[in-house]
């Protein structure tokens, strides 16, 4: 046997829970395992676990796992239809995507690197924007575990795809985790759509091209499907990616200011509500302006007010109240000014930028339309012009309220015949500007008509929303809803409907009125339109609408491009029932299909080993060069006619699980099969040798059908010289995984409770190298020597 196929013991440990799947990382000593509970837990080579992913749900299950290719990354399918990416550094859920269906596959791709060629685009500036676009602020106000999935960063790292399968047959790429780079419905490219089951579909070397292994019938597929956009513009692609991923984190961090705002006005209620409610229900509607007007016309205060300032309010705790309110409303103005103004404007550099890509049709043409591109630069400019919008309303809101505060003291002081500081003393502007204040409070409501409905809509619209608004609610006669106070200035901008109170344009702008007379300027491309009635929410959303609506083209091109070239049909299945169907996980015992997949960069193939039943397998190998030939190796179990003496346990085995070792191993978990009562089958670990195989292959020219079964001859693994190499393994092992590049390899035994870790490639000379029963029984009985402990220390406690 080769070197390679040695094997040591590194230990073995008994699970607390049932393990569903488990994947090694290439780079790195960690290992992923998800769990029946549906957690993800990611431990290292000596046991030691670094981090616990909850469940996304009750009664989810873990479908998928998949490392990014030389990174901390984790990708995790669920059976509810979410995807999740892990951070194993951070420790954080990185971002997420939610699907309608459930989860077959999610894996990375490997990392792609473009090639540069005199007539290929070349993407040199990798975060050229850090130039010119300062660092957004963070936001404090966010706890980080209140954010939602699709609120986080995206993944950063080596370029990839990330392929999620589903098992409906659809198929969808993302690149960069961001952009989505087209889909197939595999459902649409089979003769019989009710007996349909895909296995496995990769990408090749290339990223031009994708192999589908799946059920059509009563036969088993491998479907070649080219595209040639893919092909052709795959540099741009990861351009337009890069882009796409910066405008979606802008977009969430848009949404988490968004949620700072309407955090910081809430707070600015609460202060107004905890003392002036029960004045301001106490009095009519209208009666608030008309006593304030009147205290501050004719230096007058009627019984209620007096009472509501002395008694209700007091000095000492209007400061309290005045205070707290400016620190919100100053709040309000550096999330206004900074955050979400420097947001807009990032996002609007990217949009210009994608805009830009678009007039190069030589390598955009395909995934960039230029008029959405600019469509969507005029919405992001209508947002910044609703933020400059807002943040005057605000200064002025906030000018108002710090005159207010400073009168009512002034006020309090003067009743009470208090001593009044010399810079409280109001200017003629200051009285005028308290006046409008208190003339706006409460704003002129149209009374309803006979029948009872408000002849202007637009008024009836502005009395439900600033009923819904209003600071300090309303009297309980009133049958029209109205708010006191009249805040609502603001707080309709962070409403999901129209503006009931429109901002006044200034009328010393020239703008504004130059706009007002030119109808045909006001309508003109060239410029970005102000629309006055929208809030900031509904101007965020339509943004929003018109960002997606660039990215829509990337994916319709794509998923057009997709052309079946070749069919393989690699075997025949039993004809598949409505009861295997239902359940996703149960295979037929005589249709057991598993598959690994490896790109072989050296020489230019991709690999797929499948297998085909429970006896027997293949090797397919795809080249990528200008021979277009397919190579097949086709292996079984059972012994053939010139096969020699073998142990009794090798007549009679199956396959149980199967990994790609590296490109020249593949790894085997298999058991023998038997029907007596009460015996336990037999599992062993075969490494079979590709190189040794390869004398055994046929060649065959890429056509539209190849028909591997009449094509082909198999060979049984112990008939190929130096190919197989059998190792017994202790227990009923049921699920494998390896790692060439770590030299390792897990197997899951005891009803997936048990996880035992050999080092392979061992130095022959050393004294453990070489497997034995006795071996096995020795961790056997730590294994159960641990647990009882584990139980003692439980039921000590108890």
């Amino acid at each position: 046997m080769a070197q390679s196929s040695s094997m040591k013991l590194l230990g073995a440990r008994n699970m607390s829970c049932i393990v569903e799947r488990m994947e090694w990382n290439n780079k790195m000593d960690l290992i992923a395992y998800g769990t029946e509970k549906g957690e993800v837990i990611i431990q290292r080579l000596n046991w030691q676990k670094i981090v616990t992913f909850p469940t996304p749900g009750e009664d989810v299950r873990v479908r998928s796992l998949s490392w990014q290719m030389d990174e901390t990354l984790l990708a995790v399918g669920y059976s509810n239809g979410k995807v999740a990416l892990l951070d194993a550094e951070s420790e954080t859920i990185i971002s997420g995507l939610i699907y309608e269906d459930d989860i077959k596959k999610v894996y990375f791709s490997k990392a792609i690197n473009c090639k540069e060629g005199l007539d290929s685009y070349t993407c040199n500036a990798k975060d050229k924007h850090k130039r010119y676009l300062p660092k957004l602020p963070p936001l404090t106000n966010i706890d980080p575990c209140l954010k939602t999935l699709d609120q986080k960063s995206f993944p950063k790292g080596s370029p990839c795809f990330l392929v999620v399968i589903m098992r409906s047959g659809k198929v969808h790429l993302l690149l960069l985790g961001a952009l989505q780079a087209g889909s197939i419905d595999l459902t649409q490219h089979v003769l019989n759509p009710d007996q349909f089951d895909v296995y496995d579909v990769r990408l090749n070397g290339d990223f031009n091209a994708i192999y589908a292994l799946l059920r059509d019938g009563q036969q088993l597929k491998l479907l070649h499907f080219h595209n040639q956009v893919l092909q052709d513009c795959i540099s741009p692609m990861l351009e337009l990616a890069s882009h796409c991923a910066h405008i979606l984190e802008t977009k969430n961090y848009i949404n988490d200011t968004q949620q700072c705002l309407t955090e910081a006005w809430e707070t600015v209620q609460l202060e107004m509500d905890n003392k002036l409610t029960k004045y301001a229900n106490s009095q009519a509607y209208g009666m608030i302006s008309a006593h304030f007007l009147e205290l501050l016309v004719f230096g007058y205060a009627t019984l209620e007010v007096e009472e509501f300032l002395f008694e209700t309010l007091t000095e000492k705790g209007f400061k309290k109240i005045a205070n707290s309110v400016d620190l919100s409303l100053n709040n309000l103005q550096g999330l206004v000014f900074k955050q979400l103004n420097g947001a807009a404007i990032n996002m609007f550099y990217f949009l210009n930028t994608i805009a830009g890509f678009g007039r190069m049709t030589h390598f955009f043409e395909a995934l960039i339309s230029p008029d959405v591109a600019s469509e969507a630069m005029r919405a992001c400019g209508s947002f910044l012009l609703k933020v400059h919008e807002l943040q005057r309303t605000i200064d002025t809101l906030v000018y108002d309220m710090k005159l207010f505060h400073s009168w009512i003291i002034f006020t309090i002081l003067r009743l009470s015949h208090q001593e009044i500081p010399d810079d409280m003393v109001f200017t003629g502007k200051e009285n005028v500007a308290l006046a409008e204040f208190f003339c706006a409070m409460e704003p002129e409501i149209p009374e309803p008509n006979e029948s009872g409905d408000i002849s202007d809509d637009k008024s009836a619209t502005a009395s439900a929303t600033t009923g819904e608004e209003g600071l300090l609610g309303d009297v309980s006669s009133t049958p029209i809803t109205r708010s006191k106070f009249n805040l609502e200035r603001v707080g309709q901008y962070l409403e999901n409907s129209y503006l009931t109170q429109l901002h006044t344009a200034n009328p010393s702008e020239v703008w504004p009125r130059l706009l007002a007379e030119n109808e045909c300027l006001a309508q003109c491309n060239l410029l970005v339109p102000h629309d006055k009635k929208l809030s900031l929410l509904q101007q965020r959303d339509k943004m929003f609408n018109a960002i997606d609506a660039v990215f829509h083209k990337p994916t319709e091109s794509i998923s057009a491009s997709f052309k079946l070239s070749t069919t393989v049909i690699c075997g025949d299945l039993q004809q598949l029932h409505a009861e295997s169907a239902a359940e996703p996980d149960q295979q037929s015992t005589y249709d057991f299909v598993n598959c690994s997949y490896y790109v072989h960069e050296a020489t230019k193939c991709d690999m797929l080993a499948l297998t085909i039943g429970l006896h027997e397998a293949m090797v397919l190998e795809f080249s990528r060069g200008e021979d277009c030939m397919l190579r097949c190796i086709r292996v079984r179990l059972q012994p053939g006619p010139i096969t020699s003496q073998l142990q009794e346990d090798y007549y009679n085995l199956r396959f149980v699980d199967l990994q790609f070792y590296n490109e020249s191993s593949l790894s085997m978990l298999v058991q023998t099969l038997t029907s007596a009562t009460g015996v336990r089958p037999h599992s062993y670990f075969l490494q079979f040798s590709l190189s040794a195989a390869r004398n055994h292959c046929t060649q065959h020219q890429l056509a539209p059908l190849i028909k591997l079964t009449e094509a082909t001859m198999t060979h049984s693994v112990h008939d190929i010289p130096e190919a197989a190499a059998f190792k017994a393994l202790d227990g009923v092992c049921e699920m494998l995984a390896v790692s060439g590049s770590r030299k390792v390899a897990t197997v899951l035994s005891d009803r997936r409770r048990k996880m035992t870790i050999f080092e392979m490639e061992i130095e022959e000379e050393e004294d453990d190298t070489e497997m034995s029963q006795t071996s096995f029984l020795e961790i056997s009985k730590e294994s159960v020597l641990a647990t009882g402990s584990n139980e003692a220390e439980k039921l000590g406690e108890t």
